[in-house]
């Protein structure tokens, strides 16, 4: 049995309406999960599955929709977790940065999702990145330049490549 801890503002979206998303993710991913009140979320079952379930649960912790953290169960995807307070050392510059990976109103988070086929949640001091492995490098490389100081410019161009890599790639 593994325990994970959630914010208590994303409860409900773990829980679902009438416990609907919690069913699903169990039955997804053949684990059975119960949840305390303070955000404590047990997740029991075979450990491959536990793993699976896990990384769900805390993408939806850290803001990920569900539907958008099932998509870790698919085969070749892959979940990373940035913490800001890693990088970064104080609250205002940690507020910068996700200002600059979101872009104004949403344009960066949302290139870069459309770019690299990813889905990506700021989320208090975090960056969760969703991707298959073949786009995740450049998912996780245009937020790496953000974070260290490039362009917006810059980084819309690198997106632009990495758009035309991906659908070679797709192509061969």
């Amino acid at each position: 049995m593994e325990i994970i801890k959630i914010p208590e503002k994303r409860i409900s979206a773990f829980i679902g309406e009438s416990g609907k998303t919690k069913k699903l993710i169990e039955r997804k991913c053949e684990v059975k999960l119960r949840i305390e009140p303070d955000g404590e979320v047990h997740v029991d079952g075979d450990p491959a599955q536990v793993y699976f379930a896990k990384e769900v649960v805390r993408a939806i912790a850290r803001g990920f929709e569900p539907n958008d953290a099932l998509a870790i169960l698919k085969e070749n995807s892959q979940f990373i977790l940035i913490d800001l307070k890693e990088i970064l050392h104080n609250d205002k510059a940690i507020t910068r940065i996700k200002g600059r990976i979101i872009g104004e109103k949403g344009k960066m988070k949302t290139e870069i999702e459309a770019a690299t086929q990813s889905r990506i949640s700021v989320y208090g001091y975090t960056v969760g990145i969703i991707a298959d492995m073949e786009t995740m490098e450049y998912a996780n490389e245009a937020v790496s330049r953000l974070i260290n100081g490039a362009e917006h410019a810059g980084v819309f161009a690198y997106l632009a490549k990495a758009k035309r890599d991906i659908l070679r790639k797709k192509l061969v």
